[in-house]
């Protein structure tokens, strides 16, 4: 076990073979969760693009689990050549149904974010072990079909979602976030893509909507080639900590 820059590396990856001709790099699509946006990924965006990568930052719907799966294969769908699929919170639950049997999807990492197995939800797997405490947080907005969506008070938001991130930066989270269908976080999962695609996970120690021991046993269960845990991140982990984010993706992209 190698400690790095607060990041416990648990298993890892071999680079490229030198000599070999370079191939073009693979297409990373980002897939955020709830009380997030596309432009969560800005600072491992900067990263990935420095590095030659081409970027996608998918526009995660967050009105239900099947339909925001579909509407992320779409995504997917119009990107030519190989994709590696990152997905943060509830956005891991979203590429797990949206990869399912796509031959171009070649690999998958969860960025504090629910792997679910068929049949789960992500509620299910939030309450899986104990430390949450999104749900007293949480500001529902009925939306008159016995549903409702769900935001995080903005008082509350910081110490909840964002307690690493600046105030300053983590006030200006807390107005842009997008709410989430209910109905959505307690969806059942379909058939999980991790079961035929190579996965990478990153873990945030300080996770107070997904619970670190959670994270861990959705990963060690997924059979992760690489497990990276930030002690002190919290569930922003990559506003918090993009450049670990970053590089775990391009590990996964390199791999064989």
């Amino acid at each position: 076990m190698i400690v790095l820059a607060g990041a416990t590396l648990v298993t890892g990856v071999s680079a490229a073979t030198a000599g070999e001709r370079p191939k073009p790099k693979p297409t990373i699509v980002l897939v955020h969760g709830a009380f997030a946006d596309s432009a969560s990924w800005s600072g491992v965006i900067e990263r990935l693009r420095r590095q030659g990568y081409p970027v996608v930052a998918a526009a995660n719907p967050l009105r239900g689990l099947s339909s925001d799966a579909g509407y992320v294969r779409t995504v997917i769908n119009s990107v030519q050549g190989p994709v590696v699929l990152a997905g943060h919170s509830y956005g891991g639950a979203v590429m797990t149904n949206a990869a399912v049997g796509d031959p171009d999807v070649k690999a998958l990492v969860y960025v504090a974010a629910f792997a679910p197995d068929q049949g789960e939800s992500a509620l299910d797997l939030s309450n899986k072990f104990p430390g949450s405490t999104l749900g007293a947080t949480l500001a529902p907005v009925p939306l008159g079909d016995s549903t409702a969506d769900l935001s995080i008070r903005p008082d509350l938001f910081r110490q909840q979602f964002a307690a690493d991130v600046s105030e300053q930066q983590a006030s200006l989270m807390a107005v842009t976030q997008r709410p989430i269908r209910d109905a959505a976080l307690s969806a059942s999962s379909g058939k999980p893509a991790w079961s035929e695609i190579p996965s990478w996970f990153l873990l945030s120690g300080a996770d107070r909507n997904i619970p670190v021991k959670a994270q861990r046993w959705m990963a060690e269960r997924a059979g992760a080639r690489e497990i990276v845990e930030i002690r002190n991140a919290s569930h922003a982990v990559g506003v918090s900590n993009p450049g670990p984010v970053a590089d775990l993706i391009v590990r996964a992209s390199r791999a064989r």
